[in-house]
């Protein structure tokens, strides 16, 4: 079963030996903020990127077209 975006990040917090405030810090929100984002696993695409940027990585989010290729 894949990971939801909260458990990935938490994955990453913890290879990256941070904590939530840390990433909250970064991120420019309340711990609090940030926590009821992970737990609802509610998180628009430009919080994510941001989230990438602090965490030192990329984000990537799109569609392919099975019939064509194409990504949008």
């Amino acid at each position: 079963m894949p990971l939801s975006m909260g458990e990935k990040i938490k994955v990453i917090l913890n290879r990256r030996n941070m904590t939530l405030g840390d990433l909250a810090e970064k991120t420019g929100q309340s711990r609090q903020n940030l926590s009821n984002k992970m737990s609802r696993d509610n998180f628009s695409e430009k919080e994510l990127i941001q989230i990438a940027n602090a965490l030192g990585c990329t984000y990537h989010a799109g569609f392919t077209m099975d019939d064509t290729g194409e990504v949008i």
